[in-house]
């Protein structure tokens, strides 16, 4: 039975406390189903994000504690909490489920961070809810891991993201395939609302409940709508910005999310549900991670397209609160608005700022001679900054055609000179965009293979911590820890290039 923190006396003297404030539940009847989480049976906290409890206005003393982890493994619900889980619908990949919903996740609430947002706070793999359609709502340890440290990856790199306040184990096996620990991850995102949530409420014929939703989504993400023209219009303008946004932060950085359902694209534009993920190896506009889209959809090529026909479908939800002519000739501009997000992030990936023909020429180029010749993504960017001097005979070494490299090399070159020849500077700024470090797959299965069958996690703390400043090489980092600074920013080995997870990975 799940107890209130209203009832416990053992840690009475460092009882965490959210100060929530649910405006969901509050405002979205129809929305959600109330419930609550089903107890574990032998929890044990493995992860806490200090530095993220702070940023919420929470204590971390406090959750950092037999009493947090009474409340992160769902053994106890915290005073103000109303757990619920979310009603939703999606289109995946291209069908479309009139109800899906949380079914392994519970809301906890929403509290006030230190900047005055709003974030809420749920448990991911809490048990069964109404919404579990068979499943047995639990989450197994692998994934919980993996989605911890995207989490933390992605906010280093500055992409808007969920994250995770904490995860632990839950001392019960689930079977998936196989019999595999169970944990609970602690997700913090700027809203679990979804282009499914909309077509929830659209599915259902319910005009005024989607109207319902509009306006709180506005009222709580894009304040700023309310006081246009015409609000809804404006709404949709401010989703297709942030969401065109979010892919080309996907693309500039060579991540591939694997499941652009409708249900996993939130209306903030924030990286969320992370499934069978993936960063660029060698550059492939063909790659998916995911091995269950053998057909591509979801291709790193594709993201741009996906995300178009995301907003088409939410168009679709809001169509009735705005005039359809309106509505049609905003989501035209999305391509627009989108190459100008892209090509503003993919100039400062090349140190450049005269967007021209010629800088056009260039990035077309090298896509071609990246594509050809098998190079890896990041790396090559990395050491980008290096030249004209210093290039890695490592990397030039795998081009096939030395003559097509130099010839790109030299149009570079004179476009870099044409607008700051000192180096020195461009390099600095190049370096502040182009990761050394990121999460691949390769190291990623290391590490949660280590936890899972040795119970070791030190290299899932190792990638933490590394991960939490990707750009810069942090060598008193790799003194203390004994960290090999080549072996995490190496290339991928072969037998591990273009790795594939499945959906439940």
């Amino acid at each position: 039975m799940v107890k209130s923190t209203e009832t416990m006396n053992a840690h009475d003297h460092i009882r965490p406390h959210f100060n929530f404030d649910n405006s969901f539940a509050r405002s979205l009847e129809g929305f959600f189903v109330s419930c609550q989480a089903e107890p574990a049976v032998a929890p044990k906290l493995l992860q806490f994000n200090h530095a993220l409890a702070e940023e919420l206005g929470l204590d971390p003393v406090a959750l950092d504690s037999e009493a947090g982890l009474e409340i992160f493994s769902g053994n106890v619900t915290p005073m103000g909490s109303e757990p619920l889980a979310q009603a939703y619908a999606g289109h995946q990949f291209g069908g479309f489920a009139p109800q899906l919903g949380d079914g392994r996740a519970l809301l906890l609430g929403e509290v006030i961070d230190t900047q005055q947002q709003r974030r809420d706070i749920q448990l991911k793999g809490s048990g069964r809810t109404p919404f579990s359609r068979g499943g047995d709502g639990k989450a197994a340890l692998g994934p919980v891991l993996r989605e911890y440290l995207i989490g933390e990856a992605m906010h280093a790199l500055g992409i808007p993201t969920t994250r995770a306040l904490a995860a632990v184990t839950t001392g019960e096996d689930v079977y998936r395939e196989t019999s595999l620990p169970g944990a609970i991850l602690t997700r913090v995102a700027a809203s679990h609302i979804r282009v499914g949530t909309f077509e929830f409420g659209a599915a259902r014929g319910d005009v005024d409940k989607v109207r319902k939703l509009a306006d709180y989504a506005i009222a709580r993400h894009y304040p700023e709508a309310a006081n246009s023209e015409n609000q809804y219009l404006a709404f949709f303008e401010a989703v297709s910005d942030a969401q065109a946004a979010l892919v080309a932060r996907w693309m500039n950085i060579g991540f591939i999310h694997g499941v652009m359902n409708t249900d996993n694209m939130t209306i903030t534009g924030t990286t969320f549900d992370y499934g069978p993920f993936g960063f660029m190896d060698h550059f492939n506009p063909n790659f998916t991670p995911n091995h269950s889209d053998p057909n591509g959809r979801y291709a790193y090529g594709k993201q741009p397209e996906i995300g178009y026909w995301n907003l088409s479908k939410f168009s679709e939800t809001i169509g009735h609160l705005v005039d359809s002519q309106f509505i049609a000739e905003e989501l035209a501009n999305y391509q627009q608005i989108y190459n100008d997000y892209y090509r503003k992030l993919m100039g400062q990936k090349l140190g450049l700022e005269i967007l021209d023909s010629e800088f056009k020429e260039l990035v077309n180029k090298l896509f071609h001679l990246l594509y050809n010749n098998l190079i890896d993504y990041s790396l090559f960017f990395r050491h980008l900054s290096d030249l004209p001097s210093n290039f890695p005979k490592t990397l030039t070494q795998k081009f096939k055609d030395p003559q097509a490299l130099d010839s790109w090399v030299s149009m570079f070159v004179r476009l870099i000179e044409r607008e700051d020849p000192d180096h020195n500077t461009r390099t600095e700024k190049m370096n502040l965009i182009n990761p050394k470090f990121i999460l691949r797959n390769y190291l990623l299965q290391d590490a949660t293979d280590k936890a899972l069958k040795e119970s070791d996690f030190s290299e899932v703390e190792r990638l933490r911590m590394l991960l939490e400043n990707p750009y810069k090489d942090r060598p008193e980092m790799f003194t203390q820890y004994g960290i090999d600074a080549e072996y995490y920013a190496a290339e991928t080995p072969a037998p591990s290039i273009e790795m594939q997870l499945s959906c439940s990975a």
